[in-house]
Parts: C-alpha cells; sequence; structure tokens
C-alpha cells in the first residue's frame, strides 16, 4: 500500500532530471529531516486528485532576491507535488508577508480555512518575533491557538521554523523561538520542517552560502535555495503521508 507514496519521495528528487555539481546542496542528513507524522489529510486530497496547501509566513514566502514569483520555496513545493503526482491538481495559497508576525497570522489563517478548506497548512514562523524581540510564550500560546484551530477544520500541519543567517544569529537571540517552535509543534503533534538547521549545514558544507556569495550569484543562489528547500519540505510530506498509509 505504501509503495506508491514512496516512490514520490525518489521522484521529488529526479523531477529537475540530472542534477549539476552542487547536487549536494540538497542533501538532507538524517537527523535534520525532522520526526515524521502521518499527514492524513494529504493522503485523501491525493487519492481524490487535488491538494489545496496553505502557507502562511513573513518575508521569505514571498521569495525575496528569486527570480520570480515561481522561484519561491511555496511555487517550487506546488511544481513538485504536482510532477511528482501525475494527474493533480495543487491549488495554492500564500499569505503573509514581511514584518508579518504569528498574531497577524491567525486573522489570515481564519480567512484561508473558511475559504480556502486547506488539506495542509504550512506555518513558517518566528523569525519576526525574534527581531523585534516579542516574547516567545505569547508567539507559542498564539500559534497553539492556530495549530488547534487547523485541526479541528480536518487539515494536516507542518510547522517550519527560521532561516538560518549569521546576521540573524549574531543580533537576536534566536534559540529561545527555536526552542518554543519545537515544543509546539510537539504538543500539537505536527511535524517540524527545521530550515534554520538545514540553512545551516549547507552554509557549512560550502553549498549554498547566500551572505557570502558574489552579489552576482546572489539571484541564482536564492533560486537554487528556494528549490532545495521545497525539495526536503517535499520529501517530509510523501514521507506523512506513506505514514497514513
Amino acid at each position: 500500500m505504501r509503495m506508491p507514496f514512496l516512490r514520490s519521495i525518489l521522484l521529488l528528487g529526479l523531477l529537475a532530471g540530472p542534477l549539476p555539481a552542487h547536487a549536494l546542496s540538497c542533501d538532507v542528513p538524517p537527523e535534520m529531516a525532522g520526526a515524521v507524522r502521518p499527514l492524513p489529510a494529504v493522503a485523501r486530497a491525493l487519492q481524490a486528485g487535488v491538494l489545496r496547501i496553505l502557507v502562511l509566513g513573513s518575508g521569505s514566502i514571498t521569495g525575496p532576491g528569486a527570480s520570480g514569483p515561481d522561484a519561491t520555496w511555496p511555487a517550487r513545493l506546488e511544481s513538485l507535488l504536482a510532477a511528482a503526482h501525475p494527474g493533480l491538481r495543487v491549488e495554492l495559497t500564500v499569505r503573509g508577508g514581511r514584518g508579518v508576525t504569528v498574531h497577524d497570522h491567525l486573522a489570515l489563517l481564519r480567512e484561508g480555512l473558511n475559504v480556502g478548506m486547506p488539506n495542509l497548512v504550512v506555518w513558517q514562523a518566528g523569525t519576526v518575533e525574534a527581531v523585534r524581540g516579542l516574547d516567545p510564550d505569547d508567539m507559542g500560546e498564539a500559534m497553539l491557538q492556530g495549530l488547534d484551530r487547523i485541526r479541528r477544520r480536518g487539515a494536516d500541519m507542518i510547522v517550519m521554523d527560521q532561516q538560518f543567517s549569521r546576521f540573524l544569529r549574531a543580533n537576536t537571540n534566536i534559540e529561545p523561538y527555536r526552542d518554543k517552535l519545537r515544543l509546539v509543534a510537539a504538543a500539537a503533534g505536527a511535524p517540524l520542517f527545521q530550515r534554520y538547521d538545514l540553512m545551516q549545514y549547507w552554509v557549512e558544507a560550502s553549498a549554498l552560502d547566500l551572505e557570502r556569495a558574489p552579489r552576482a550569484e546572489r539571484g541564482a543562489m536564492t533560486d537554487r535555495l528556494n528549490d532545495c528547500l521545497a525539495r526536503a519540505l517535499g520529501d517530509l510530506i510523501a514521507q506523512g503521508v506513506a505514514e497514513a498509509r
């Protein structure tokens, strides 16, 4: 029963055809893959042929520095999932933007659940709160309210943590916010997509380092980073679907 979904995991890594020499930029160490949780609503949507995804987040969901709207990580995820499941219609809704907090997301979530009826909500959070020095406990309580609302509507959910950057690490006390997101995801029974750890790993492996890339190369590297994040997130989704079966 699980074979079609396990095959999808492989497909997500092969859809773009042969990868160039920087293929290791998408390498995901097992310890950073995140705990797999069943995604039954996504599994049912795949069977029905229509998958509705709501993405909540701050600036990164709009793709600053990318070559265009099709190169953001949500758009790349949409394309990869559609290609991995021929005949599937993926309906992607993206809500949020630069400076948007978790409390702002709650209103966007209410609207998104009522209008879009998503099967999956991917909630990226914690960067704006860390930059502004807002209360991490308050952020966590607001997220738990939202995640409970998602669960009661029958949708699956994935929590995504912050981007890694040396500037963010040096200028904010990021760890309390990362810890809070881990606790929130565990309490809600949601998978945590460990974007911070993945991006730090790619930086330290000299695979994807936007902060030290030559200016002329940053656009292409941003596209590559978004593609790598989408592939890793797609793998987590495929594994969650397999667990649900």
